[in-house]
């Protein structure tokens, strides 16, 4: 039996949410033959944004990667939806780019943004490893702390 990306995460004792509703006029995921671009997602569940403000400022270091890691699910959802929930189809990570709601002076970004990374690795081990990017920004949508996207390589 194949397992589930819903059934992987939940081994990790997480839980998957449904797809965030888009923020704007676009897609949670489009597709490119065996490419999957997955839309940048922030750290939100059920409309309402988990971890409001700046790191460095109203926010510390691991609440940032507690906030990367609730993009990340977000991210899930979305490649679930495209895979149909087959975790088999899911060849690899890609990349990410990780994008941070920081005061100014914080520049551990990169490890913010870990809590993303962390978690593809956790779930799809040495295929969850990926090219990346990491930048701090003034602000994001709905104040939120991360934002973060990615594309995997996903077979038929």
């Amino acid at each position: 039996m194949t397992q589930t990306i819903e059934a992987a995460v939940a081994a990790q004792g997480l839980t998957l949410s449904a797809i965030p509703r888009p923020r704007g006029a676009f897609l949670p995921w489009s597709r490119l033959g065996n490419q999957l671009f997955l839309a940048g997602q922030i750290c939100e569940r059920g409309g309402e944004v988990l971890y409001p403000g700046k790191v460095g400022a109203e926010l510390d270091l691991e609440t940032g990667k507690l906030a990367a890691q609730a993009c990340a699910l977000n991210l899930l959802a979305s490649l679930s939806d495209a895979v149909e929930g087959d975790m088999s189809r899911v060849v690899r990570c890609v990349r990410m780019n990780g994008f941070v709601n920081v005061a100014p002076g914080f520049h551990d970004v990169p490890l913010v943004i870990n809590g993303a990374s962390e978690l593809f690795i956790a779930l799809f081990g040495e295929n969850g490893r990926h090219a990346r990017t990491a930048i701090g920004v003034a602000t994001l949508p709905g104040n939120a702390a991360v934002e973060v996207e990615s594309i995997f390589e996903i077979r038929d």
